[in-house]
């Protein structure tokens, strides 16, 4: 069961955004994911829960920030619903889409997994929801994954393959690499792994 911390920060001006004290667990029927989110003064501001089912598809998203929540699943495409901080108030979504995303490492090892793809292989589309902080706003986005390379590098523990994919979000153009051993992350845009007490799971 893989458990660490990564660092959050601004992907443009590199401004600290906190942390994301993590730790997931692969299974029979799929993988769990499950983090609390600190601020940079170390002051809790979230948290997020994502199981994914051995296919790779939402089964349940918990998140939560500034008294904001969001409780997702897929379900015709995807639902959920947010809602505000008094608790009074829910609003519901459901769009035509693969999956969910958001700032959180998690969604990418969850994308990776829902797409499945081999080195070399062409680009795959896919539709998504993210949530935006502070306020989990949702918004649906298009992007374009790829694997494009695939290295294994010697460990203590043996082999440990790391892919580089090249994410591209189809309404900007702008293309991210992120780099991914098993279910964590090592790199990514706004993402840097800082602690990681176990060596990542790997998928079979």
């Amino acid at each position: 069961m893989p458990r660490g911390r990564y660092s959050l920060h601004d992907p443009h001006d590199h401004t600290p955004l906190g942390a994301e004290h993590f730790h997931c667990a692969t299974g029979p029927s799929g993988w769990r994911y499950v983090s609390q989110l600190t601020t940079p003064a170390g002051d809790h501001a979230g948290s997020v829960d994502l199981t994914l089912d051995d296919l790779g598809r939402p089964i349940r998203l918990q998140l939560h920030a500034a008294s904001w929540q969001v409780r997702g699943a897929a379900l015709d495409g995807v639902t959920w619903v947010r809602t505000d901080p008094t608790g009074e108030h829910g609003t519901e979504g459901n769009v035509a889409a693969h999956a969910f995303t958001g700032a959180s490492p998690a969604f990418y090892v969850a994308l990776s997994r829902l797409l499945r793809l081999a080195p070399g292989e062409g680009a795959k589309r896919i539709r998504l929801v993210g949530f935006t902080s502070p306020v989990l706003a949702p918004r649906t986005l298009d992007q374009a994954w790829a694997l494009v390379g695939r290295t294994a590098h010697a460990t203590d523990n043996g082999p440990l393959e790391v892919d580089e994919y090249q994410v591209s979000d189809l309404e900007t153009g702008e293309v991210q690499t992120v780099h991914l051993a098993g279910d964590v992350v090592l790199a990514a845009p706004g993402v840097e792994l800082e602690e990681l007490e176990t060596p990542p799971s790997s998928f079979a």
